[in-house]
């Protein structure tokens, strides 16, 4: 278990294991570095790095929940660089993993090696964005891990052919068992940092996603994804031909990792990045 500590002194956790091309994993919006669980048995030969976000996880809360910004984000992803001495890393970005990777390409492309999204892309569908305002913040009304289980299992109806014990696994990721129930793993005012970008005109991300160019560049998405739709990997694809890219059946937002086309594309993008 480590920690650094960010310019405005907030203690952001990470982990650190292995030898080789240092490959960063960031999550999505409400997720922790229990995310990449699934695939970590299949990132062989790499410097594999996780971090939580600020308020996220094991890290600080931030008291200015404005504070929950990508651009906030991206400084603290360059800053625990800075901390590990690294001069370049290759990022998998899970959803708003993927949107601060391609931030980076932006704002700090030198630092980069290479980016794989994670069910994420320039357009981002209004659908799968209702469903995580439905429980951004929230504490679920499930009482037990069981409970939220299988609520999940109903909820995320993107998802075929999923035993009941993944989503137990995943219940345990997202939710701490109290005395009163369960409580999320992230800062309640998240919601707020959201809610306050929603009231704002959508920004053009396709320049974030040029900016990526020349980077080996890897998109792994669920066949019924609600955020990542056909037609935006579509044209990613052609403005990219040479991006990896697979559709995970049976999947909607965000696939697991450890399937085996996840797990495939994966590898043969870590080969490219060699």
């Amino acid at each position: 278990m480590a920690f650094f500590r960010t310019s405005d002194k907030l203690s952001l956790y990470y982990t650190d294991q292995g030898e080789g091309l240092p490959n960063l994993c960031l999550p999505g919006l409400t997720r922790t570095t229990a995310d990449f669980d699934y695939v970590t048995p299949y990132l062989n030969d790499v410097r594999l790095l996780k971090m939580d976000y600020r308020g996220r996880g094991r890290s600080d809360w931030d008291t200015n929940w404005q504070n929950y910004a990508l651009p906030v984000e991206c400084r603290d992803v360059i800053e625990l660089l800075d901390h590990l001495g690294l001069e370049k890393v290759a990022i998998l970005g899970t959803s708003r993993g993927g949107l601060n990777a391609m931030g980076l390409a932006m704002g700090a492309r030198e630092r980069l090696l290479g980016v794989a999204l994670n069910d994420i892309g320039p357009v981002i569908e209004q659908a799968g964005l209702d469903f995580i305002s439905s429980y951004l913040g929230r504490a679920p009304a499930a009482r037990t891990l069981a409970d939220a289980a299988h609520g999940m299992a109903s909820a995320y109806t993107g998802f075929k052919d999923v035993p009941q014990s993944r989503w137990i696994e995943e219940a345990h990721k997202h939710f701490r068992q109290t005395d009163k129930g369960l409580q999320i793993t992230y800062d309640p005012r998240l919601r707020d940092a959201i809610e306050a970008l929603g009231a704002q005109a959508a920004p053009d991300l396709w320049p974030y996603f040029d900016a990526m160019e020349g980077l080996p560049l890897a998109c792994i998405r669920g066949e019924n994804s609600d955020l990542l739709s056909h037609e935006t990997l579509m044209e990613m694809q052609r403005r990219r031909p040479d991006m990896i890219s697979v559709t995970v059946s049976g999947r909607g937002h965000i696939p697991f990792l450890d399937e085996p086309e996840s797990v495939a594309a994966l590898q043969t993008w870590i080969d490219a990045l060699r």
